[in-house]
C-alpha cells in the first residue's frame, strides 16, 4: 500500500508538461467564473436561496467568490495548489448538488457538465499538485539549496 507521500513523489515525478498548461488553463477558468460571480452577486444569491441550500446565502455567495478568485489565482500560478484545489472543492460539490443537478445535464444553460469537469479536474490537480513550472516548485528548489 502506498503512503501519501509516495504518491505525492510520483506524481511529482511523472508531470508532463502539457498537465502544467492545463492546471493554468483550469484556474483561468476558475477566475473568470469569480468575476463573473461577483458580476451577477445578487444572481448568485438568488439561485442559493432559490436551491434547496438556503441557510446563510450570503456568506455561502462570498466564500464561493473568494474561492473561484483566490483558488483560482493560486491554482494558475502553481501556489500551494493541493491546498487551494481543497478550498475549490466545496464551492464547485456545492454548485454540482444543489444547483446545476436540478437543471439537468441535456437541457439550455445547463452548467452541470461543466462543473463535473472542473470537479474532475480538481481531484486531478489533487493528486498531481502543481508540477514543474510553478511557484510550489520554485519554493521548494530553493529551500533544498
Amino acid at each position: 500500500m502506498y503512503t501519501l507521500h509516495q504518491l505525492e513523489s510520483w506524481a511529482d515525478h511523472h508531470h508532463p508538461k502539457w498537465i502544467d498548461f492545463l492546471r493554468l488553463i483550469l484556474g483561468l477558468i476558475l477566475i473568470i467564473k469569480g468575476i463573473a460571480f461577483i458580476g451577477n452577486k445578487d444572481e448568485v444569491i438568488l439561485m442559493i436561496r432559490t436551491s434547496s441550500f438556503e441557510f446563510l446565502p450570503f456568506v455561502i455567495a462570498h466564500y464561493v467568490i473568494a474561492a473561484y478568485l483566490i483558488g483560482g489565482l493560486a491554482v494558475t500560478i502553481g501556489f500551494l495548489t493541493r491546498f487551494a484545489v481543497l478550498f475549490q472543492i466545496p464551492a464547485v460539490l456545492g454548485a454540482i448538488i444543489f444547483i446545476d443537478i436540478h437543471k439537468g445535464l441535456f437541457t439550455l444553460n445547463s452548467d452541470l457538465g461543466y462543473s463535473i469537469l472542473i470537479l474532475f479536474l480538481l481531484f486531478f490537480f489533487l493528486f498531481y499538485g502543481s508540477g514543474n513550472y510553478s511557484v510550489d516548485y520554485y519554493l521548494k528548489k530553493y529551500k533544498e539549496i
